[in-house]
């Protein structure tokens, strides 16, 4: 649902299937000074600078893996003789005890960079992984998983392509792209149709709009209003079908997105209700890294 954030090849002399952002990039280069600080003294004392070894990465639980590029950047940014070769791309599937990346070069580089490599991968593979559960779990609906802006700061771009290849949709990027009136928005306003009138009135950059209700007054005045969206913000099941009824009544083209307390459990019921999307803030803000670890050899 979301414009796409524009790639741009990395500054360092990596690989030229790896490609990241600016803001990715800067992202690495903090996470690596924040690591190693002044120097890797174990690494340097240790091993003697002209050591060269191969890595593998290896799954140690099954998963969807995500965050290749950003990972393979982390060597690469540490020394541009590292050479990666990627056993999948992201998106692919993992069993346990299966290689997911290779990484060939000097010793100290694969050594300094190994915790921040995979941090990013595991954190991103378990986004990933949570995704496809939920992409799974209403599969045959007509339904569509989303994801949120509840995102760890300075990851969204990284997180949401994890969604992405686990398999679901990205919402809006940020406060800049869609318009999203939430109660808090009606309330300063004085109302559901006040709230969108205002919106109406000044949206010159022609945004879609989407409007945050609790019942079926909130939601006939939205339809009245006019918008894009509309989101069934923590109703039973119960409740979400019979608006998307109303919905599909009153304003067929209007789209529908259930939020609020979305589970695996729960998230079929939803679906199967009808309803465009179905929102999940979990895929980002509780989702279990993704096991991995690095074994390397001279």
């Amino acid at each position: 649902m979301t414009a796409e954030r524009q790639k741009t090849r990395s500054t360092a002399p990596a690989q030229p299937q790896f490609l990241v952002s600016d803001d990715e990039l800067r992202l690495i280069d903090m996470a690596l000074e924040e690591d190693k600080g002044p120097g890797d003294w174990t690494t340097r004392w240790v091993v003697p600078a002209r050591t060269r070894a191969t890595a593998r990465i290896i799954a140690k639980a099954d998963g969807v893996v995500a965050g290749l590029g950003v990972a393979s950047v982390v060597f690469m940014r540490l020394d541009p003789r590292v050479e990666i070769d990627s056993a999948l791309a992201d998106g692919g599937s993992v069993r346990d005890g299966e290689l997911v990346l290779t990484i060939r070069g000097p010793a100290r580089a694969i050594l300094t960079g190994e915790r921040t490599a995979l941090n990013f991968l595991q954190r991103l593979s378990g986004v990933a992984t949570m995704t496809r559960r939920f992409v799974d779990a209403i599969a045959g609906t007509e339904a569509r998983i989303l994801d949120t802006r509840k995102t760890t700061p300075g990851w969204r771009s990284l997180e949401k392509a994890a969604v992405k290849a686990g398999g679901g949709e990205n919402h809006r990027f940020g406060l800049f792209d869609m318009v999203l009136i939430k109660e808090n928005h009606i309330a300063i306003a004085g109302g559901v149709a006040e709230a969108i009138k205002r919106v109406r009135d000044a949206n010159t950059r022609g945004l879609r709009i989407e409007i945050e209700t609790r019942n079926k007054d909130e939601l006939r005045a939205a339809l009245d209003a006019g918008c894009d969206i509309v989101l069934l913000d923590n109703m039973d099941v119960q409740a979400i079908r019979e608006c998307v009824r109303l919905v599909r009544q009153r304003a067929p083209q209007v789209k529908t997105e259930a939020s609020g307390n979305m589970t695996l459990e729960r998230v079929r019921a939803v679906a199967e209700t009808g309803v465009d999307y179905i929102s999940v803030g979990a895929l980002t803000h509780s989702a279990t890294a993704l096991d991995l670890s690095l074994l390397m050899h001279t």
